[in-house]
């Protein structure tokens, strides 16, 4: 059985092993705490670029709903504080952890493509659920010494092809 918390991926594959970190260590407890400071030094400002899937197969369908990274921000910050407000029958944390898959890093160079997965729900304190059930393919580059976020593909289906 996998540890949630447990990064897949070794220490002494240093790309990999941080930018896992990243994407999950980091959003998931800045986003529990609605703090973008924390993870405002994962991401390349300029020429930023994020995609909203909208939970659509078909291209023609998303949207480029975050042209900055300030467009982003405040939609993430909106959504982080949305979430602080409801009340939930387990721990968050651990939910979302549970919830969530990093396992597929491709690097090329100073360029990586990781695929992380949403695939679970958690349980509102009235006994109604939270559905987590998409998908986000990160665009991510090395910059100034350490991997940070370009870009992202996110709000997919997860699996493609289901709506």
């Amino acid at each position: 059985m996998r540890n949630p918390f447990q990064n897949p991926f070794a220490e002494s594959d240093v790309a990999r092993h941080s930018i896992w970190e990243m994407l999950v260590t980091r959003d998931i407890d800045a986003f529990l705490a609605a703090d973008w400071s924390m993870v405002a030094d994962d991401f390349v400002e300029e020429s930023f670029i994020g995609i909203d899937g909208r939970r659509e197969t078909d291209p023609d369908e998303w949207r480029l709903t975050f042209p900055t990274l300030a467009a982003y921000r405040d939609e993430w910050l909106r959504q982080a504080r949305a979430f602080a407000e409801q009340s939930f029958a387990e721990d968050p944390r651990a939910a979302i952890f549970a919830t969530t898959r990093l396992e597929d890093i491709e690097i090329n160079g100073e360029l990586a493509l990781a695929r992380k997965k949403f695939d679970g729900r958690l349980t509102r304190s009235d006994g109604s659920f939270d559905v987590l059930k998409w998908q986000t393919v990160y665009y991510c580059r090395l910059h100034e010494g350490r991997w940070k976020i370009c870009g992202f593909t996110g709000y997919l289906p997860n699996p493609m092809g289901s709506n």
